[in-house]
């Protein structure tokens, strides 16, 4: 995220609470945010146009229907390469009403691509590297032109 010009790491708590929220249960229903519908709902409108940054990682796990069964097996998720990579989120910071502030994020997710779609129905946007600083631009508020790098 950015702060002040400068790009920061800081630790968020995962499962968005917006601004407005009455109190924080909201976040546990809001891990993931689908890309298709961030620029109609309440929760996301905001946070989409002024409070994206991005979350690192070397891999994620999805949970494969197992055909016949209730179970669900674990897939670990990599790139080819093994690098790290980034996924697309939104944040927000919400006041407790002990004014103390708490600072949250939720995924974003799309339609899976062709390694993806056996293993699940959704994936979360992993952000091309040359995309970095415009979806971490807070003065970018293109919302449209955003729109288009939540791709799988």
């Amino acid at each position: 995220m950015y702060n002040q010009g400068a790009v920061v790491l800081k630790d968020l708590r995962w499962g968005l609470i917006p601004f407005w929220a009455k109190d924080e249960e909201i976040g546990y229903r809001m891990i993931n945010a689908r890309a298709e519908t961030l620029k109609e709902k309440p929760s996301f409108r905001s946070s989409l146009k002024r409070k994206r940054c991005l979350v690192l990682a070397d891999f994620f796990y999805e949970w494969q229907k197992i055909p016949g069964s209730a179970r669900k097996q674990p897939m670990c998720i990599r790139l080819r390469d093994q690098e790290p990579f980034v996924f697309a989120r939104l944040w927000d910071a919400w006041k407790k009403p002990d004014d103390a502030e708490v600072e949250s994020y939720t995924i974003i997710t799309c339609e899976p691509n062709d390694l993806m779609r056996p293993i699940h129905n959704r994936m979360p946007v992993i952000v091309k590297r040359e995309n970095y600083d415009q979806w971490l631009d807070p003065k970018n508020e293109d919302v449209d032109g955003l729109a288009k790098l939540l791709v799988p």
